[in-house]
């Protein structure tokens, strides 16, 4: 079967899968019948609506994944749809281990991509948490009150750094780790820069 919204550079992609090809192939054909544009994004197939990505299917060792990008806003009756990490605030996941499962469960991603479809037109966004909502662990604090132009620079920073600077230093267990993480990164916060720049 072809399909005229194929495309070549998923085509290439596929054929140099090693692991999940026919799990892949049946995902795609899947999403390709739900009339999404398909592309290759971050590496990945990629299915979109008028220019908004709605899904993308990856792999992983243990399973291969369809993942809703605004899976937080779906409705999830089977109870099928999984949050990667406590982090992840908008994607969502439904997993897979073979490509009978695939099959057998064809009606229920359909119906879970047309409703993702309707979130994308109906306009609805995800939202997301602020930095501000996320608990600052103390060692930071400290040094936030210490120096303010620390405290300057942390504010002028995008949400988004924000948040990756404030969970990364609340990741270790031990105080002596969180503020190691803290005093290494003062220096790039002063310079305006991310936690991944």
């Amino acid at each position: 079967m072809t399909n005229s919204k194929m495309n070549p550079k998923v085509d290439e992609y596929l054929s140099k899968v090693k692991q999940w090809q026919e799990e892949f192939e049946k995902l795609r054909m899947i999403i390709l019948d739900c009339q999404l544009t398909e592309e290759l994004k971050w590496g990945k197939p990629c299915y979109s609506f008028q220019g908004s990505n709605i899904v993308l299917i990856h792999g992983f060792k243990e399973y291969c994944a369809l993942l809703f990008m605004k899976g937080a806003l779906l409705k999830d009756p089977n109870g099928i749809l999984i949050q990667q990490t406590e982090n992840v605030q908008a994607g969502r996941q439904i997993r897979f281990t073979n490509a009978q499962e695939i099959v057998e469960m064809e009606a229920i991603l359909k119906a879970y991509i047309y409703e993702a479809i309707e979130v994308e037109k109906s306009g609805l966004q995800v939202e997301f948490k602020k930095a501000t909502e996320y608990t600052i662990p103390e060692e930071f604090q400290t040094k936030l009150d210490e120096i303010p132009a620390l405290k300057t620079a942390f504010e002028a920073l995008t949400p988004g750094r924000q948040r990756a600077y404030i969970l990364y230093f609340s990741e270790p267990k031990q105080s002596k780790t969180r503020e190691s993480r803290v005093e290494k990164c003062m220096q790039r916060i002063l310079n305006g820069k991310g936690l991944n720049d």
